[in-house]
C-alpha cells in the first residue's frame, strides 16, 4: 500500500497530457500490487495465492518500467524516483519469499489448503 500511495503521488506531478497516457498505467499497476496480494490470501488455496502473488510481482514489475520511463522522459528527476524504487524492490523481495514459502508449504504437507 505504502507503494501505491507514493506512485499516485508522484503520478500527479506528471503533464496533464500524461493523464491517459502514462498516469493511467502506472497507477493501475501500483494499486494492482496490493489488489492482487489480497485477492490471493482469500482464495482457498495456497496454489492459488501464489499465483497472484505471481501476478502482484508482475504488476510491480510494470510500475517500475513506467516509473523509470517517466524518469527517462525527464517528468520525475531520478532523486524524486528514489523512494518509489526503493519500495519496488524492498515489496520484490517480499513476494518472492513469500512465493516460495507458500510453494514450499504446499510440497511439504502434501495439501493445498490455506
Amino acid at each position: 500500500m505504502d507503494l501505491a500511495v507514493e506512485i499516485y503521488r508522484l503520478a500527479a506531478k506528471l503533464p496533464h497530457s500524461e493523464t491517459y497516457r502514462l498516469v493511467s498505467q502506472i497507477t493501475r499497476a501500483a494499486a494492482s500490487v496490493p489488489a492482487n496480494i489480497a485477492e490471493g490470501h482469500a482464495r482457498a488455496t495456497r496454489r492459488d495465492f501464489a499465483n497472484f502473488v505471481a501476478i502482484a510481482k508482475g504488476s510491480l514489475m510494470e510500475t517500475e518500467t513506467f516509473l523509470m520511463l517517466a524518469v527517462r522522459l525527464s517528468y520525475l528527476a531520478e532523486a524524486e524516483a528514489a523512494v518509489a524504487l526503493g519500495l519496488i524492490t524492498e515489496n520484490s523481495k517480499m513476494l518472492t519469499v513469500l512465493r516460495n514459502r507458500l510453494k514450499e508449504a504446499e510440497r511439504s504437507d502434501g495439501s493445498d489448503s490455506l
